[in-house]
């Protein structure tokens, strides 16, 4: 069905889609191009939230440079939306515009979407097709599929280790174990995320920002504290400018006047406190995720935690991807990656599958899913 010209093109949308990533939260990294007789006479992506979609973008680029897409060929990574939301559908851009072809990587998981969009596009008389390079465009968008399928953010753990799997000295320091061609590449993941989450513990010992610093971006993700009573210091890095990046502090329960009073001293920094709480009395990590998703329309979430928040998120089967980065070095005695009581048998392990993994300088980078 598709020709080598085909895939060439749906290449090229796929990485204008990329220029999506740091950018589009919580809308899908879509990208588009527009072709006639063979020449790209248009290119988008998908822009801010309330900004253009990749195929108005593409369309209005070739407007600029004096091209007319009557007749045109439409390469897009994920189906044109059919629904009024901060912006019209792109549908009827399209329909207006009247392209001879729209060829489509993957349907739209959103059920206001969901083959609605190339339904209408069919019956405009156009000819549409759907499938092209359908796994490297659902790659583009762990999150938002996610989030449309499962109601759940994807969660990415990132953990910075020695070859022997030990994350800080046994004083606690851990300034730097990998190197920063390596902390860089962390900070790419950290832009693309929704929020950046962390326990109480890393923000007591480590005191870090929790920002984006070494890729160029015009958004920082929400910063998210798991903290059941409370304890992160009003000073600390991570709260500060809420208004540049949003902090949420999860709390497990707002009950006793002690931890009300803690609250309302964290709001008067315009810091939400929420409470979350579990039938131990601890945070409800599985229901806090669905919230994000659901309510606050989070699409990934990148942790940066210690030893005890990682094991409770892996125990309770809250991770979907992990990033692992080792450090050439054995360190020996020290602090571990996650708190896992031991095995009593092999049987009972949770096996990951390696997607891919790469050099950073000195440093090892591992990225696993579930198998």
């Amino acid at each position: 069905m598709y020709s080598a010209v085909d895939h060439q093109f749906m290449s090229e949308a796929l990485a204008e889609a990329q220029n999506a990533r740091y950018l589009s939260n919580p809308n899908p990294r879509v990208g588009c191009v527009i072709i006639n007789d063979g020449q790209v006479i248009g290119r988008g992506h998908t822009q801010r939230v309330g900004g253009p979609h990749a195929e108005v973008q593409a369309l209005a680029d070739a407007k600029a440079q004096g091209f007319d897409p009557l007749g045109s060929t439409v390469y897009v990574t994920l189906e044109p939306c059919n629904h009024t939301g901060r912006t019209p559908p792109c549908v009827d851009a399209l329909i207006a515009a009247k392209p001879a072809m729209v060829i489509v990587a993957m349907a739209d998981p959103n059920p206001l979407v969901s083959g609605k969009g190339l339904e209408r596009l069919k019956a405009a008389g156009i000819d549409v097709r759907c499938g092209l390079l359908e796994s490297e465009a659902q790659a583009l968008n762990p999150g938002f599929i996610s989030r449309m399928t499962r109601g759940l953010p994807w969660v990415r753990m990132k953990i910075a280790a020695s070859l022997d799997g030990k994350t800080a000295l046994p004083n606690g320091q851990s300034q730097w174990i990998t190197g920063s061609l390596a902390r860089a590449d962390g900070h790419h993941w950290r832009a693309q995320a929704c929020a950046i989450l962390t326990g109480v513990g890393t923000v007591k010992e480590d005191d870090p920002t929790l920002n984006v610093r070494d890729v160029k971006t015009n958004r920082q993700p929400w910063k998210i504290i798991v903290d059941s009573n409370l304890e992160t210091p009003l000073n600390a890095k991570v709260l500060s400018n809420p208004q540049t990046s949003g902090v949420i502090l999860v709390c497990a329960s707002l009950e006793s006047q002690e931890i009300q009073q803690k609250a309302k001293a964290f709001e008067a920094l315009g810091i939400e406190v929420i409470p979350m709480s579990n039938a131990n009395g601890k945070v409800d990590l599985p229901k806090l995720f669905a919230y994000l998703a659901q309510e606050r329309n989070m699409n990934e979430i990148h942790v940066e935690a210690g030893f005890k928040l990682n094991g409770s998120l892996l125990r309770e089967g809250c991770v979907d991807e992990l990033l692992l980065y080792y450090a050439p070095f054995f360190m020996g005695d020290g602090i571990g990656m996650a708190n896992i009581s031991p095995l009593t048998d092999l049987e009972q392990r949770q096996d990951w599958r390696i997607i891919d993994q790469g050099l950073f300088g000195p440093d090892l980078r591992v990225r696993l899913g579930k198998k």
